[in-house]
């Protein structure tokens, strides 16, 4: 077996810990400690983040869309598949080594998705980009760290907690989607979601997007339901269990 390869790390701001980039042969680990966040084989779930929030305001002409986290682009990838040609889709990525192993090492992953003319990358925390801009985003969609509870960065987990989740729906149109990835569930998450206002539903996805692997977890929230948005349980009915 083809051995693994470090080929660079980074801090991540605010924290003593280390992300490691871990190639072998032609696939690609993103760690954390002992712990995977990201494989380039598995990317069904991190897709799944953006289909599924896109189904909810499809008919959103030229919808705005926020990305935390840019990962190894999965998510980003389908955005710009998923909701057309009229959509402005902004990543924040805390990282700034994450941006340029998109464009080094991980560049053949990425193709052309970072020069799309619909897309603007910025090196921030994707909390700021949420609380500076109220009624902006018809979806944020948020894969900054294992779930609602933080691994890679504490702070992280204001992003999930009763005050960060009203600046998110602050931040958000009417019939807006909130789509938020986990490793599992979360009882209490689902809850939370809830007293903030929004319409929840937890859709449990499989890491391949094949039928296959670990099985995840997206929530999809939506501010003030409106005609634009399917039924609330439309998608559930139609995910993998």
């Amino acid at each position: 077996m083809i051995p693994w390869e470090k080929i660079d790390a980074a801090r991540i701001p605010g924290t003593g810990d280390e992300l490691r980039l871990m190639r072998r042969g032609r696939e690609f680990s993103i760690k954390l400690g002992t712990n995977e966040l990201m494989n380039s084989r598995l990317s069904g779930s991190e897709a799944a983040l953006a289909t599924l929030a896109a189904e909810r305001v499809e008919k959103v002409a030229r919808p705005r869309v926020l990305i935390g986290g840019l990962g190894m682009g999965f998510t980003l990838r389908a955005a710009l598949a998923a909701f057309g040609s009229g959509a402005q889709i902004v990543v924040a990525e805390l990282v700034p080594a994450v941006v340029s192993w998109a464009r080094g090492p991980m560049a053949e992953i990425f193709g052309d998705c970072l020069n799309d003319p619909r897309v603007s990358i910025r090196e921030v925390d994707v909390a700021q980009e949420i609380e500076r801009h109220p009624q902006t985003f018809d979806a944020i969609l948020l894969d900054v760290d294992n779930g609602p509870e933080g691994l890679t960065r504490r702070a992280n987990d204001a992003l999930y907690d009763a005050a960060g989740l009203r600046i998110a729906y602050a931040a958000m149109r009417r019939g807006g989607v909130l789509a938020v990835w986990s490793s599992g569930p979360s009882a209490k998450f689902s809850s939370r979601l809830r007293r903030a206002g929004f319409v929840v539903n937890e859709v449990a996805v499989r890491a391949t997007g094949r039928g296959g692997g670990a099985r995840h977890v997206i929530w999809i929230a939506i501010k003030e339901p409106t005609l634009l948005s399917p039924p609330p349980d439309a998608r559930v009915r139609r995910s993998r269990r």
